[in-house]
């Protein structure tokens, strides 16, 4: 009796992504716009009630903020599948991000140019308080990127060996490449080289 043999199929890998940054930068949106499953967040409204630990700065069309986190998730290929996770941005929630991050392989530091300050906080927190893999990138808002990348660094002080990168976070295209960047970057990390398949990709 002859006996039946399995089909080849790639080996399927799971990976966890953080998404990272300050309040307002488009975490949310990130996930949104590239998930391929109804995104779970956890949106609260702001009102004047909670303006002092919730910043409402006139100007900024932004009327809710992101109390647990973001989750999504996105199939690259027949062996990738990347769960997305969106850090919580306000100051009040950033001891979540201890849990957020365990167990991720990377992170997507979203930065916005309009307000770079907001950005240092996560920045640091990647630098000093964390073991994972992360990618500075500046989110285009209006499609524009307003600083040269190097000035970006340098306010930021960013070692060289961090990258920086643009993506606009309401285009699933662009949003893809800045993911793939943070699972290459890791990849690069600890193993030293990108296989050949994920580069080509």
């Amino acid at each position: 009796m002859a006996s039946a043999s399995l089909p080849d199929s790639p080996l399927l890998t799971s990976a966890k992504i953080v998404i990272a940054g300050g309040f307002g930068v488009g975490k949310t949106t990130c996930v949104q716009s590239i998930s391929e499953i109804p995104p779970i967040n956890t949106e609260a409204w702001m009102t004047a009630a909670s303006e002092t630990v919730d910043r409402l700065d006139p100007g900024i069309d932004k009327t809710t903020t992101t109390v647990a986190m973001d989750f999504g998730r996105l199939t690259i290929g027949s062996d990738l599948v990347l769960y997305l996770f969106g850090t919580p941005g306000q100051p009040r929630f950033w001891p979540m991000w201890d849990d957020l991050c365990r167990g991720a392989v990377g992170a997507l530091v979203l930065a916005d140019t309009r307000n770079l300050e907001a950005s240092f906080p996560a920045v640091n927190y990647f630098e000093q308080d964390s073991d994972v893999p992360f990618v500075v990138c500046v989110n285009l808002f209006d499609g524009v990127l307003t600083h040269q990348l190097e000035d970006i660094r340098a306010a930021l002080t960013l070692s060289v060996e961090v990258p920086l990168i643009t993506c606009d976070a309401r285009d699933p295209s662009s949003v893809a490449r800045a993911l793939l960047a943070v699972v290459e970057h890791t990849m690069t990390r600890t193993t030293g080289a990108v296989p050949g398949a994920l580069a080509a990709r």
